[in-house]
């Protein structure tokens, strides 16, 4: 089975844990999750598998959709509610409208320092295993980009945010530094992701949902096609000759043009089967087969 489940993660599991438990599910060797959730947050989680994980790196440049909620006053070492407080501050004075004036500031695109206690990289090691190990570092600030920032509700000291975001941005960060700038300390108490790409909440299958689908033997329903990830790109149907191109991994020329295409499209055969994932050259205005998916409707 090659394609990608959309799935309802539960808070307390890790992602590597949703993906442990698809595998032993479905008994498909090649399985894997495209976003990492961390424990506490739920929501949606897409599960790759087979050939379907070869668009992994496809679905990480979608725009994610969060529901979060901050408790402002109190900073962790880990920016969330399972953390080692590091600040106590008073956050009652806080007014709507100083909160207002904050998140302005990290609208559109923005430096923000990961966590401590995240998969990034520093100096070809984890932060997480550095911080488990005890050693502090202060790992560069990256850009992230924060396309909707909106205030959903504000009971101090709470506030509820909804944030549609892309890669790399961390909403722990997002949390710690919204505390700093209003001077007393913030850490995220909860998330959910609403939606990722093409995938949303209110079309996600739970676990129970998915072990009664395969215990009944029609999980298989369930799983969407791999090309869903890339239909916001252009696609072009190729004629049998040029399919052999694609097929053996060779360079063609179409005639559809590269710039007013992104310079990327999706390849199908005259009978509907998605072929390839194609990127333009403008050096010789050819078509060049990046990942070619052959076999599947």
């Amino acid at each position: 089975m090659d394609g990608i489940l959309n799935i309802n993660k539960p808070g307390g599991m890790t992602s590597y844990g949703v993906v442990a438990l698809v595998k032993r599910l479905t008994h498909e060797r090649r399985v894997g999750h495209a976003g990492t959730l961390d424990p506490m947050a739920c929501g949606v989680l897409p599960v790759c598998l087979g050939r379907g994980t070869r668009v992994i790196e496809f679905l990480a440049e979608a725009k994610k959709l969060y529901r979060a909620e901050i408790e402002l006053g109190l900073a962790t070492d880990t920016y969330d509610a399972g953390g080692r407080v590091t600040q106590r501050g008073d956050a009652s004075g806080i007014s709507r409208r100083q909160l207002k004036s904050a998140l302005s500031s990290f609208r559109g695109r923005v430096m923000q320092r990961p966590p401590m206690y995240s998969a990034v990289r520093y100096q070809g090691k984890r932060l997480y295993d550095l911080a488990r190990a005890g050693i502090t570092v202060l790992p560069p600030s990256r850009p992230a980009e924060i396309y909707r920032l909106e205030l959903i509700d504000f009971r101090p000291p709470l506030v509820t945010l909804e944030v549609e975001c892309g890669k790399g941005t961390y909403i722990r960060s997002l949390a710690h530094d919204l505390g700093q700038v209003l001077g007393c300390g913030g850490h995220l108490k909860s998330l959910v992701r609403l939606g990722y790409g093409p995938f949303a909440t209110d079309s996600a299958v739970t676990l129970p949902q998915l072990e009664t689908a395969c215990c009944h033997g029609y999980w298989r329903q369930l799983v969407y096609p791999p090309d869903i990830v890339l239909c916001h790109w252009p696609a072009v149907v190729l004629s049998d000759d040029k399919e052999q191109f694609i097929r053996h991994g060779r360079p063609l020329y179409l005639e559809a043009d590269g710039a007013s295409f992104d310079g990327r499209c999706r390849a199908y055969s005259q009978d509907g089967c998605f072929l390839a994932v194609l990127d333009y050259s403008a050096e010789n205005g050819q078509w060049h087969p990046v990942k070619v998916f052959s076999g599947w409707q």
